[in-house]
């Protein structure tokens, strides 16, 4: 499989994603602990489809030693025993702002009030916006066609 076009290389799409990743970093560097924010990025591309970032963030997670099991149940993480009841509150978030044209009227008032309980204001702040983040790579990444598979972790910093 090849990308629809080199995305990555062209000058246009640097000044956009210069931005993107401006606001990954801010997301990134917020009190919303780390795991929390790779198993989101995970679930929103699984959801969406997106090769290239289910490879990245897997490999990420892994290699911040995250356990394959935990890896492995991510997508059935409603059955899953190993994800903690604030894991599970921010994957629940996280499938409803993502699947927004499914919801049909997006993050419930139950499922915000989970997520509430686990973290502070700051925390939901960047849970919204890395939701935002993520679902705007994962379309990137699917209408381009952007191969997966390849990612080293650590690759892009």
């Amino acid at each position: 499989m090849e990308s629809r076009l080199d995305y990555f290389g062209h000058p246009l799409a640097g000044k956009v994603l210069r931005h993107v990743n401006t606001a990954a970093k801010v997301v990134s560097d917020s009190t919303l602990p780390g795991t929390v924010q790779e198993l989101v990025k995970i679930r929103a591309s699984q959801i969406n489809g997106c090769g290239f970032c289910t490879d990245m963030h897997t490999k990420d997670a892994a290699h911040a030693g995250e356990s394959a099991q935990r890896l492995h149940l991510v997508a059935a993480w409603r059955e899953a025993t190993v994800f903690t009841e604030a894991e599970r509150a921010a994957l629940e978030v996280a499938e409803q702002g993502t699947r927004i044209a499914d919801a049909a009227g997006g993050v419930t008032d139950e499922a915000w009030a989970r997520a509430a309980k686990h973290f502070d204001e700051e925390q939901l702040v960047a849970l919204i916006s890395l939701i935002a983040v993520i679902n705007a790579y994962n379309r990137i990444n699917v209408i381009n066609q952007q191969p997966a598979g390849d990612y080293q972790p650590g690759q892009f910093g």
